[in-house]
């Protein structure tokens, strides 16, 4: 399921109110600042911090 495009313009970071990139593969807006991928489910963004999976070192975020 996809995310609303309009959506993906006014969601930002809960953190530090950066930009999302949406990563279509893995179903998650990631903030490149934070390291944090915020899954989506069923079309819908989970924006808690606590649901959020922080990205390793190694994993690039493009």
């Amino acid at each position: 399921m996809r995310v609303d495009p309009k959506l993906l313009e006014i969601l930002v970071c809960p953190l530090c109110k950066g930009k999302l990139l949406y990563r279509k593969q893995a179903n998650e807006l990631v903030c490149k600042a934070d390291r944090l991928g915020y899954p989506v489910k069923d079309g819908i963004p989970v924006m808690l911090e606590e649901e959020a999976r922080k990205l390793p070192p190694e994993e690039e975020v493009a």
